[in-house]
């Protein structure tokens, strides 16, 4: 019995991964994360100037703070699309239903 412990004690241990994955699974779920976190962070500021614009639009803003608004809140979308975060269709659909808001509002 102690001839096997003393075998076992000698054979050579394979790595141990997380769970048996690979090192490029681990890596893509880190990279994975990562861009999660950033998206998320984009998407917030995209959603804040959107109830900014919206707030201005209750409170029947002139159209020129509107102009801006909206102008900032299309950049914003097509920096979206250009980074990933956004489908292009999606930033087309919201830019125009927000410009036909502000144009029924001024």
């Amino acid at each position: 019995m102690a001839e096997e412990k003393a075998a076992e004690a000698k054979k050579p241990e394979a790595k141990k991964k997380e769970g048996g994955r690979r090192p490029s699974a681990l890596k893509r779920d880190i990279q994975n994360e990562k861009r999660r976190l950033r998206n998320r962070s984009f998407r917030a500021s995209v959603l804040t100037a959107l109830r900014g614009l919206e707030q201005s639009l209750t409170q029947k803003e002139g159209s020129d703070a509107l102009n801006t608004k909206l102008n900032a809140i299309y950049g914003l979308m097509d920096r979206g699309v250009k980074k990933g975060v956004y489908k292009s269709q999606k930033a087309a659909r919201t830019k125009s239903r927000l410009a036909l808001r502000c144009a029924k509002a001024s």
